[in-house]
């Protein structure tokens, strides 16, 4: 027996694994062989093409398109009418089925309203995707981006809060109170 809810206008094809506690929203198409972890919510008029691997808490607003390559780890948030892409140099006469390329959204990544990601790009852990930006590389843990093409201006703690590292390359989360730790390029958080 099915321990998720489908409201009565979405399609789900044969072959997928949807976990416990999911619920899919109005006009949604969950396409053959998806896997949908335990307490994902898709929003109104959500499309999951074949073979994408969302994992646990996922969360998925309205109008957004996960394609075939897609693979959103535990906790990621997809804002309203965010993009995905899956071919890199697409025409409607040349069938690229077998060039998808895969796209990786890190634990805990958030990607905001409007942004577009380009395929073969991976978003790290815990991310901070501007509303409205173009992802054209990867994306590192704990980064913020914004813009077109996207630019990083800072780095955001789990909770998603701007870190502001003092001379010794130390920062606090104003909510959690965890510290984090710049190390060259990259923030590392402290154990």
């Amino acid at each position: 027996m099915a321990n998720f809810y489908a409201h009565e206008t979405a399609v789900i094809d044969e072959g997928c694994k949807i976990g416990d506690e999911t619920k899919i929203w109005h006009f949604s198409h969950i396409m053959i062989n998806c896997t949908i972890g335990d307490k994902c919510n898709l929003g109104q008029n959500v499309v999951v093409s074949p073979g994408v691997i969302l994992g646990t808490n996922v969360k998925v607003q309205n109008n957004v398109s996960i394609y075939t390559g897609v693979i959103c780890e535990d906790d990621v948030f997809l804002g309203p009418s965010m993009v995905f892409t899956n071919v890199i140099n697409p025409r409607s006469a040349v069938n690229r089925r077998d060039q998808y390329a895969e796209t990786r959204v890190e634990q805990g990544a958030s990607i905001g309203a409007n942004a577009t990601i380009v395929c073969g790009n991976n978003i790290g852990k815990y991310a901070l995707i501007g509303a409205g930006a173009v992802v054209t590389k990867d994306i590192k843990p704990f980064a913020l981006v914004v813009g077109n093409p996207s630019k990083q201006i800072g780095w955001v703690s789990e909770y998603g809060h701007r870190l502001n590292f003092d001379e010794n390359g130390m920062a606090i989360c104003p909510e959690s109170k965890q510290e984090y730790k710049l190390e060259g390029d990259n923030v590392l958080r402290v154990k």
